[in-house]
């Protein structure tokens, strides 16, 4: 197996001109951005947490102790609607197939992509790809930056084995299982090169990388499976803590009342105390610290500015570098991928030409939230008043504690300097009319619909049911026009993250795949990967996916059509393979049939089986005694699945028996 990249060793005068170009790429991102700032704005508005007033604080406090009648303020939800429909739609668009990136080929190259298909999906389920791209698309909508990581990644994992000498209980053994994995990158904590534009930062970008904290025990486990790494510096960096410049890791503090608090200051544990040997202070015993960042940087870079002495030191090379803490580097590796790009992959789903001036799709919709909420609090606080009362009274007539007493049931005593006055004269109620909340919750609907003008999707659209009388084809219509946003966004999304991310992860196998046997689970069978066989299919075949979406295959009327002349057709039954035409008619309905489909050999079988009976027949009606033998499924290559020989012996007997029915002019039925 190729070994992918190539880890050394960094002269420590090497290693400072790492952790300087790491801090200017960190300070260039810090001087002239607040996308942290603005990402907390839009996450504050997905997760309606931006009504941070007085009154609404007191309310919520009221309603949490128990008292039900006061009424929070609202935030009417458009941006997480509009956000969670647009993510609904691309994943179902790249990520609802099985693999998620199918494969195709010519008919000479089959096996080539049985391989490839098999191997895609192996790596999709151990690598989590689905949830990570997932994630991936939300970040894209709410704030209109997302980035994943394509890596070639060692992973250690356990085979059983059996020693029936031994025990009976499967022995576990250990294997390296490689292969590509992606992974979601926290926005909050991304880097990258900000003089291109995002969607071409894998190409032309200097750099790229996260930060990402781990405890102890996780940086531990991380170290440990990094080839060659600079073991010289593994306690140093187990000793260096989170500070100097201010820590890099940033977790913003959107929800108040979240089940955990992740901003509160994490302190410094005292692990030897933990352990029970804090009296071992032994001289080169390491002292741990509670935390620890750890930041990869992927870098496009001339070793010989950084003193590094390998092949073609002049000439630009892709770098992976991890520190600790800011303050030290423990790997270094050059990346000799064949694709040559950065393997952190950026996207925009809103891109116009204005670079990082573009908004969201949650930042187009937000102004919108904030209108409808103003308009729904307002008719709120028209009920708080319709619930109160507003009134004028005389304090020498009535004290203030009896008048402001919240029972409602409680009597009001008059003071002696009422007595023998008109009792109306001590109180004044003042009149409320409130005929402006049915404008308002009018006007709100109208607001609402501009949210979908900007986002161009409908009711229907987020699942919402929707009055009126409409034919299936006028209902079709609408609702492949509301879909016309989306299939640009997926193209758009297509050319600038799935299809660079499909030619890295192609070529990552091509490159470094060695040979193994998996389970296809599509096909039901155990594929040989053959590596030399991949490589030499490599110009014959591509990866896709489902961009097509499926009311543009085949609608349910033009399906029975086709269905009802398939089958009264004798010209397209010659001219096309009805099986799997109808298998792929009904899969494009959402069935799939392929694990019913009859083998090339079985039906060469059961053709030639049926021809025997036929000759038998005019045999035996012309008086003849010599029949030809029996065809059998070894004959033609095909092992009936789920027949035992018994049963299989049973039905060659059974057609004997037809046989000898009709020479005999037996009508009666089988036994």
């Amino acid at each position: 197996m190729t070994v992918p990249n190539t880890p050394i060793t960094v002269p420590k005068k090497s290693q400072e001109a790492i952790l300087k170009f790491q801090s200017e790429c960190l300070a260039m991102m810090r001087q002239h951005w607040n996308l942290r700032t603005r990402m907390e704005q839009i996450d504050r508005q997905y997760q309606r947490e931006v009504d941070y007033t007085k009154e609404q604080a007191r309310a919520k406090a009221s309603n949490i102790s128990g008292n039900p009648i006061e009424l929070q303020n609202i935030t009417v939800p458009v941006v997480m609607p509009a956000v969670e429909a647009a993510v609904t739609y691309q994943a179902s668009v790249f990520l609802t197939g099985n693999p998620i990136f199918g494969v195709v080929a010519s008919p000479e190259s089959m096996d080539a992509a049985r391989q490839m298909e098999s191997l895609i999906e192996d790596q999709q389920v151990r690598g989590g790809w689905i949830r990570e791209l997932i994630m991936f698309l939300r970040d894209g909508f709410k704030y209109n930056l997302a980035a994943v990581e394509v890596d070639w990644s060692r992973q250690v994992t356990a085979e059983l084995e059996t020693d029936l000498s031994r025990t009976t209980e499967g022995i576990p053994k250990q294997t390296i299982w490689q292969g590509n994995t992606i992974k979601r990158l926290d926005p909050y904590n991304l880097i990258f090169d900000s003089r291109v534009p995002a969607t071409e930062v894998y190409k032309k970008g200097e750099f790229a990388g996260w930060t990402e904290k781990m405890s102890r025990i996780a940086l531990k486990d991380f170290i440990s499976k990094l080839p060659d790494k600079m073991i010289e510096n593994i306690k140093e960096a187990f000793e260096s803590g989170c500070g100097g410049d201010g820590q890099s890791h940033y977790i913003p503090c959107v929800n108040p009342a979240a089940m955990l608090d992740q901003n509160q200051p994490v302190g410094t544990t005292n692990w030897l105390a933990w352990a029970g040997q804090e009296e071992a202070n032994r001289s080169g015993a390491i002292e741990y610290k509670n935390s620890y960042e750890v930041c990869t940087l992927y870098g496009r870079i001339l070793p010989s500015d950084f003193g590094l002495r390998v092949p073609s030191p002049n000439t630009p090379q892709v770098w992976k570098f991890i520190i600790v803490n800011n303050s030290v580097l423990i790997y270094a590796e050059r990346q000799t991928n064949a694709h040559g790009y950065l393997p952190v992959l950026l996207a925009q789903p809103q891109e116009d030409g204005l670079s990082y001036q573009t908004k969201s799709l949650g930042q187009n919709v937000s102004p919108i939230q904030d209108i409808a909420s103003s308009l729904w609090n307002s008719v709120l606080a028209a009920r708080r008043r319709a619930i109160s009362d507003r009134g004028l009274y005389d304090p020498s007539r009535v004290s203030p504690e009896h008048i402001n007493n919240p029972n409602p049931s409680a009597k009001i005593p008059v003071r002696p300097s009422a007595f023998g006055k008109p009792l109306s004269e001590a109180y004044y109620p003042i009149p409320f009319n409130d005929n402006q909340s049915g404008i308002l919750m009018q006007e709100t609907q109208s607001v609402l619909k501009m949210a979908d003008y900007i986002t161009g999707q409908n009711p229907a659209r987020q699942g919402q049911f929707v009055k009126g009388n409409k034919t299936r084809d006028e209902y079709q219509s609408v609702m492949a026009n509301a879909n016309g946003r989306d299939q640009l966004c997926a193209l758009l999304l297509e050319d600038q993250t799935f299809a660079p991310l499909k030619h890295i992860i192609k070529t990552n196998i091509l490159q470094y795949q060695g040979g193994v046997s998996l389970f296809n689970r599509q096909r039901e069978e155990v594929v040989k990967i053959d590596p030399i066989k991949l490589r030499t299919a490599i110009m014959e075949f591509k990866i896709s996916d489902g961009l097509t979406p499926i009311d543009k295959l085949i609608n349910a009327d033009s399906f029975k059509m086709a269905i009802q002349v398939i089958g009264s057709s004798p010209q397209i039954a010659g001219s096309y393979n009805i099986g799997p035409l109808f298998s792929y008619l009904v899969k494009t309905q959402g069935g799939d049939l392929k694990s019913f489909e009859k083998s090339a050999e079985q039906i060469a079988y059961e053709q030639a089986v049926a021809a025997w009976q036929q000759t038998t027949v005019e045999i035996a009606k012309a008086g003849g005694q010599q029949f030809p033998p029996q065809p059998t499924p070894e004959q033609f290559g095909w092992k009936p699945t789920g027949l035992t020989p018994s049963l299989a012996q049973n039905q060659r007997q059974m057609d004997v028996t037809r046989v000898n029915n009709i020479t005999n002019n037996i009508s009666t039925q089988e036994q």
